[in-house]
């Protein structure tokens, strides 16, 4: 047998079917054996007493984007993927963003600018569709899923992004044709802009009324109104950052009936409330993010969500912005009233300590949900089957090794994000990623990073097999 240029030896290896005892040996980036006792390795890694994972994937990212205002991301490339490598990640996806009256492919390609070179770890794109105007629908979406931009995010909210009823169809019926997935943020529009104006003439403008303006029912309308359509058009959807117990009834509702509606939930939507939204001043607004946190009765329905498979993927919905800045979250004169303040929390690099100290360690999830939920589905969901996501001969070797005794509260001064906080500060967490290996490079060890940027490479993605119409549509013809 050829020599491995990297063991692991000793290590308990877990995918999301199994769990064995065996030594890992990679060879030219890739999985090359898994046995017992396997020879010598150029290097080899004593994982004796800790767990062996395939890297996390988070599909729910944002990283370098423009607002089209004065704020200003706290990540670029290399703060972002610097932090998700720290955290145990291997393959990031975040958005690139159409701003009305741009096209696809530019937005493709500032982001392709901003991430060359910087990346520490894979990543790949999704699209975000605010403009589907002829071009876009006829096309730029067209040919960019099939230059392998397989996925796409469309709003039902904020001023600058939602679509209307009509384009939300005419988008499914491209997506259903080109076989994409789509990606829903689903909050009724005008209902928040109602709710928010009648907060603000009763002088309700403090970052708690954030939360009170976007009310569960909000979320949950448009939950259901977006499965109506995906079932009008018949084309599969994944809802995403669900954050309540109603929306989570209506996905469990569309899946009960044979509809391809998948879902997404996030950790501000499992350990934080609306009452952390509640801060003097406007400490408030480090929690501001759309949908809300909640209440704990929510928190309840997300963990059975992913106990009991309602969601398909865990992801963190990283939006970093910089609370002490008048560029980010803290904002000074006028624009004081929580309608301004920037939505979005960091959230990349304790994404899977905060689910595996709450969730595994406290019993709510298995050892296998966890990578189902933090990495394998994520591979499948998004066209990256057979190379990422698992610990199997031919994948990508992108592992995590954990030590799940190793125990130590969440401190922003321990963190590698853009950000000047985190809203799970004095969190504590049992179990951390201590080494990490993208494409078979040690990029974290020992719990620092060492890897350089320009380590990382763009992913193009297959079609999604979760994306395949039912067959059964209300179409004529």
């Amino acid at each position: 047998m050829d020599s491995f240029d990297l063991v692991i030896r000793g290590g308990t290896v877990v995918t999301a079917s199994e769990t064995s005892r065996c030594d890992v040996g990679i060879r030219d980036g890739r999985i090359a054996a898994l046995a017992d006792r396997l020879p010598a390795g150029s290097r080899e890694i004593d994982a004796g007493g800790r767990l062996v994972l395939p890297g996390g994937i988070d599909s729910h990212v944002h990283i370098d984007q423009p607002s089209g205002d004065e704020t200003v991301m706290a990540d670029d490339f290399l703060s972002g993927t610097r932090s998700a490598a720290a955290g145990g990640n291997t393959t990031v996806i975040p958005f690139a963003l159409q701003h009305k009256g741009q096209s696809l492919r530019a937005a493709v390609s500032d982001y392709h600018a901003r991430a060359e070179g910087k990346c520490l770890i894979d990543y790949s794109f999704h699209l975000i569709v605010s403009d589907p105007n002829e071009q876009t629908l006829g096309q730029d979406l067209p040919a960019l899923v099939n230059d392998g931009y397989t996925s796409f995010k469309v709003f039902m909210t904020y001023d600058d992004l939602k679509l209307n009823d009509r384009e939300m169809l005419e988008v499914f019926d491209v997506a259903r044709r080109e076989g994409a997935l789509v990606m829903v943020h689903a909050e009724n529009y005008d209902a928040i802009r109602y709710m928010t104006e009648r907060l603000e003439r009763a002088g309700h403008t403090e970052p708690y009324f954030h939360g009170t303006s976007r009310p569960a029912p909000v979320e949950r309308e448009a939950t259901h109104r977006a499965i109506t359509f995906a079932e009008l058009v018949d084309v599969p959807i994944m809802i995403v950052h669900v954050s309540s117990g109603d929306a989570v009834e209506q996905i469990r509702w569309a899946q009960s009936r044979g509809l391809k509606i998948y879902g997404e939930t996030c950790p501000q939507y499992l350990v934080l409330t609306a009452e952390d939204l509640r801060g003097l001043n406007m400490e408030g607004a480090k929690y501001v993010c759309s949908p809300p946190p909640r209440d704990p009765e929510s928190q309840d329905a997300c963990w059975q969500g992913l106990a009991n498979g309602t969601f398909t993927t865990y992801s963190s919905d990283h939006c970093p912005f910089r609370y002490d800045s008048p560029a980010g979250k803290k904002r000074k004169g006028e624009r004081t009233a929580f309608r301004w303040v920037p939505n979005g929390i960091p959230g990349i690099e304790t994404r899977l300590p905060i689910l595996f100290s709450e969730g595994v360690v406290k019993g709510k999830i298995d050892l296998q949900q966890f990578v189902a939920l933090t990495s394998t589905n994520h591979a499948r969901m998004y066209g990256l089957a057979g190379r990422k996501g698992t610990i199997s001969v031919g994948a990508d070797a992108d592992i995590a090794i954990w030590d799940p005794e190793l125990r130590r509260p969440i401190r922003q001064e321990n963190l590698h994000h853009g950000a000047d906080y985190t809203p799970y500060e004095g969190m504590e967490i049992t179990g951390w990623p201590t080494t990490v290996i993208v494409r078979g490079g040690i990029v974290v060890e020992d719990g620092a990073v060492v890897g350089q940027p320009g380590h990382g490479t763009f992913l193009k993605r297959d079609l999604s097999p979760f994306a395949k119409p039912r067959g059964k549509t209300w179409l004529p013809g």
